[in-house]
């Protein structure tokens, strides 16, 4: 039997076993792991819970962490905790805690603290990946995605970051700087002759956090050429109803908001047509074989169909060759992104890239060269 239960966080139950519970519970299921119980655990929660006439749909992700008589329990239910999450990132319905994943919080606080210096002392960047509009051949709008180089490690991938950012609640800090980033550059782009709205990605952390909403919503108003809120659909399922409040401060202000990932995460039709969202952006994984298979090109159209029956638009990532943009346009997508169309660059070469592909749409070609074109200029 559990000899502690509580809530221990908004929708996350704690459950304290001792080792006789586990032990009966494993010979119960004819396991020998923790497993055993956390899945009768799963099972029992999975049950629809009755809300007035409605039966809601549960799932359940469970993290476990062992509990050392000489540790608090507190350190345990912590330990579980962080177990949830990486349950949640890896998308697994169980995960024990993994200390090397989490890594050391003191060596992660250091990190954040070099990151901290690095954007004082310009080493922190943003790269930018043009947005090609399929129906005007024209990149109209780029992602903006952090390059972080560092003096003694060189190159330090945004997945070794990110999510210390997001635990320590660096990620505000980090997410304002983009923004204000992209604001000058979105400038800059415009004085060039290439105005262009600009998307920024939004960490689930901050979809519910009232101080930077408001800080997201004032960046939407000085923006000269458009910003786009990129957020991803596990980060608005989180708290629905907050997550449209500030989704629809955003829209108010002039900011567009994207979905990004969009078929990989939770969302049902229910809540899509209640979110206050522009574009849909079709994960990678369903446009990478779109040209040889059936299946994904069936998949591919559903969801065009349903975005403009929403009113939405439909970008597709991971673009890779010309083949895979010609079916796209076929089928009707709005808007292509990935490294067959160009790689993240720097905003000088950002300038050079569209400058070539002006001089290039303005030169004669031959009536099947257009998507080649737009195609052939990957950085």
């Amino acid at each position: 039997m559990p000899s502690h239960v509580g809530i221990i966080a908004p929708g996350v139950l704690g459950v304290l076993l001792d080792a006789d519970a586990i032990h009966d519970a494993n010979d119960d299921a004819g396991g020998d792991t923790l497993g055993a119980l956390v899945e009768r655990l799963r099972t029992r929660l999975a049950a629809p819970v009755r809300v007035g006439e409605i039966d809601v749909d549960v799932t359940t992700t469970c993290g476990a962490a062992l509990h050392s008589l000489d540790k608090h329990e507190e350190s345990a239910f912590r330990r579980a905790v962080i177990a949830l999450d990486q349950a949640q990132t890896a998308r697994r319905p169980f995960a024990m805690y993994d200390p090397i994943l989490f890594g050391d919080p003191a060596q992660n606080l250091t990190l954040m603290s070099r990151l901290h210096s690095a954007i004082a002392n310009g080493d922190v960047t943003l790269h930018y990946q043009p947005k090609l509009n399929l129906r005007t051949g024209r990149y109209d709008s780029a992602e903006a995605l952090m390059r972080w180089t560092d003096p003694e490690r060189g190159y330090v991938p945004p997945d070794a970051y990110i999510p210390f950012a997001e635990q320590t609640g660096h990620i505000r800090e980090l997410t304002g700087w983009s923004l204000m980033r992209a604001l000058v550059d979105q400038m800059a782009l415009s004085k060039a002759g290439f105005p262009m709205s600009i998307a920024v990605n939004i960490s689930s952390v901050l979809c519910t956090d009232e101080d930077f909403v408001a800080k997201a919503v004032r960046f939407a108003g000085q923006s000269c050429s458009g910003l786009i809120y990129e957020v991803t659909e596990s980060a608005v399922m989180h708290d629905i109803d907050k997550a449209i409040r500030s989704l629809e401060l955003w829209s108010k202000a002039g900011a567009k908001v994207a979905i990004d990932d969009y078929g990989t995460g939770q969302s049902s039709l229910v809540y899509l047509k209640r979110l206050p969202v522009q574009e849909l952006k079709l994960d990678r994984a369903f446009v990478k074989d779109v040209a040889n298979s059936s299946k994904d090109r069936t998949l591919v159209r559903s969801t065009v169909d349903l975005a403009h029956n929403l009113g939405l638009r439909l970008t597709a990532e991971g673009v890779e060759d010309n083949q895979t943009l010609n079916v796209l346009k076929l089928l009707g997508c709005d808007s292509a992104q990935g490294f067959g169309l160009c790689r993240p660059i720097s905003l000088i070469d950002l300038v050079g890239f569209l400058q070539r592909q002006d001089e290039e749409m303005a030169a004669p070609q031959a009536p099947d060269a257009d998507v080649s074109r737009q195609a052939g200029r990957a950085e």
